[in-house]
């Protein structure tokens, strides 16, 4: 292909684009249609209760004596009897897809296994951790760092001690749980 036919091929493509007056012409045109086609539907759907009413809900004949009355109302009573029974049976079955619409969802987050962020790397001292941890109203001041100091301290002092009265080594180490237990 030479560039003069691949010229002539961008210039015909360029001719078949659609300037904006003509898309914005054929979108107006193409709203006009669907709302036609709504209003339409509507009717339609107007049209469709009023026969399923008068096919299931015959006119009522108040002309007569009252027993002809008595038994309309009866026949009434029995219309609505069926119907609620149909509406209650409907529910049933919708509260049972709805449920069973959910285990399937709840399933379906089982098996795609739910996608935990990246955590980040924070620095927060100890005293922000446990207030973060208890809640605001728990405020509790340890410096756990001159905490451990001293149990190293302690810890580098025991080898050098004598084992001696085993009494005395329960009792240095219920000293030491109460130390961390008070602060």
């Amino acid at each position: 292909m030479t560039k003069e036919e691949r010229r002539k091929e961008t210039a015909n493509m360029s001719e078949k684009k659609m300037n904006s007056s003509r898309r914005h012409h054929l979108k107006s045109l193409m709203l006009q249609i669907a709302a036609s086609m709504i209003v339409q539907e509507k009717k339609d759907i107007i049209e469709a209760k009023k026969a399923y009413m008068a096919e299931v809900c015959p006119p009522a004949s108040t002309s007569g004596d009252q027993a002809t009355l008595m038994e309309t109302c009866k026949k009434l009573h029995a219309l609505i009897d069926r119907v609620d029974e149909e509406r209650y049976d409907l529910l049933s079955k919708v509260g049972k897809a709805d449920k069973e619409i959910d285990d399937l969802k709840i399933k379906v987050v089982d098996l795609a296994g739910v996608k935990k962020p990246a955590l980040k790397k924070v620095r927060m001292s100890a005293d922000a951790m446990l207030k973060a941890l208890l809640g605001s109203k728990h405020t509790v001041n340890m410096d756990l760092r001159a905490n451990l100091k001293q149990v190293k301290k302690e810890v580098k002092e025991e080898p050098s001690e004598q084992v001696g009265d085993w009494r005395k080594n329960i009792e240095d180490k219920a000293d030491r749980k109460k130390m961390f237990e008070t602060s």
